[in-house]
């Protein structure tokens, strides 16, 4: 496995190898764990960012903290956390460091794919080994095709067994990860997912993701040179389409809360430098900046904003405990999209406002690189492109209008 994040530094960095982490136990633990290692890793968050020192020894401390496993099911010895605690573990970190906080988006997405569309031997395998300590990755979608779903990473039979050949780009994960499942095409032309150990013959992870921002997601590209693929290995994602589940209104909540995260770090450094920092306009007659009229106004806004996007978002996780908690049909699969819809526009709307706005009410002092505040809306627009937030308007707009379900898919 390849890391070019540090060329000329020698031998590439790799994970270590899994070590069983603590074991958590409740909803409340996972909470306060997240809050706990949001302490620990929010000081270095802006020289990580400056600098675009990738977060080996945090990503570390996240894993050995059990929250990898929150979401594995009790009945396989996890604690089977709720959607909403989720939601909120994946808020409290971002708003520390939201590209540490992205970085095990895929975990958490993979596993939810496991647990809708594994084998039940897929599961006791996957799920045991993320409670042994074990990340998951991912290898994104390709580069050059008309439509980010077009692939050219093929899964096929040869006389010496089933081999796997791609090139796949925004791997987040992947770099610190010991699992990387990717999609690909079998000889049927059909989508699978493939589970393939990080360091087996055949795989390198090039970190060459050099987005303005989440700069130290490493989510670059991941190469499959006829890699040898057991078929345990293999999930037949082409049965997601055809089965009602959760998996994409999942996906699309942790998007959402990386984006609360971000709008919750940049309304924070927004108090803190009017507080602390800024000077009022000469026409307000005030003598402080948090007197100044037109800036409490923009702080009432955002506060306001922010609070309406944490409402959406954590009623539209409780609207999937509560979905989950029965079986999942068609008609419960699409009102899990359109709850997850309606937060996640509320979520890219504060996290871009409140990254915007902070200079408008921080004033000219706050662009001086030494306080790294326009990392913010360098994370907040970079990941609100991960998909097109107007599309989430035509989705609902659609659902009301025509009673049309909306497609199924990682992105819906």
């Amino acid at each position: 496995m390849t890391d070019a994040s540090a060329p000329g530094a020698g031998a590439p960095r790799r994970p270590l190898p899994p070590a069983r982490p603590h074991l958590v136990r409740s909803d409340a633990e996972a909470i306060g764990i997240a809050e706990r290692l949001a302490e620990e890793v929010a000081g270095g968050a802006s020289e990580r960012d400056r600098e675009r020192r990738l977060p080996w020894d945090e990503i570390e401390r996240f894993t050995a903290s059990g929250l990898g496993a929150i979401t594995v099911p009790r009945a396989l010895g996890g604690a089977d956390v709720s959607y909403r605690t989720l939601a909120e573990v994946f808020a409290i970190l971002c708003a520390a460091d939201p590209s540490l906080g992205q970085i095990p988006q895929n975990h958490f997405g993979v596993l939810q794919l496991v647990r809708e569309l594994g084998s039940e031997a897929q599961k006791r395998r996957f799920f045991g080994a993320v409670l042994a300590g074990a990340r998951i990755g991912n290898a994104g979608p390709e580069r050059g095709g008309r439509k980010i779903t077009d692939t050219r990473t093929r899964l096929r039979r040869t006389p010496e067994g089933l081999r796997l050949d791609g090139h796949r780009f925004y791997s987040t994960g992947a770099i610190f990860a010991h699992w990387i499942p990717t999609r690909a095409l079998d000889d049927e032309d059909k989508p699978v997912q493939i589970w393939v150990p990080a360091d087996g013959p055949g795989v390198s992870v090039v970190d060459d993701w050099r987005s303005f921002g989440q700069r130290t997601t490493a989510s670059g590209s991941v190469v499959f040179e006829s890699v040898a693929v057991e078929p345990d290995d293999v999930v037949p994602i082409h049965a997601f389409a055809k089965v009602a589940n959760l998996m994409g209104p999942v996906s699309q909540m942790i998007q959402a809360a990386i984006d609360l995260g971000i709008a919750r770090a940049a309304f924070a450094d927004a108090v803190a430098f009017v507080r602390d920092r800024a000077r009022p306009w000469m026409d307000s007659g005030v003598e402080r900046a948090v007197d100044d009229p037109t800036i409490l106004h923009g702080v009432g806004q955002l506060a306001t904003n922010l609070h309406a996007a944490e409402a959406l978002l954590w009623e539209a996780a409780e609207r999937l405990d509560a979905i989950a908690a029965a079986p999942v049909t068609d008609a419960s699969s699409g009102e899990a999209s359109v709850a997850v819809a309606e937060a996640k526009i509320l979520t890219t709307e504060i996290a871009l406002e409140a990254s915007e706005t902070l200079f408008d009410l921080a004033g000219s002092s706050a662009t001086r690189a030494a306080h790294g505040l326009d990392r913010h809306w360098r994370n907040a627009r970079v990941h609100t492109l991960h998909d097109p937030v107007r599309w989430k308007f035509h989705l609902l707009g659609n659902q009301r209008l025509n009673g049309v379900l909306p497609a199924r898919h990682q992105w819906n």
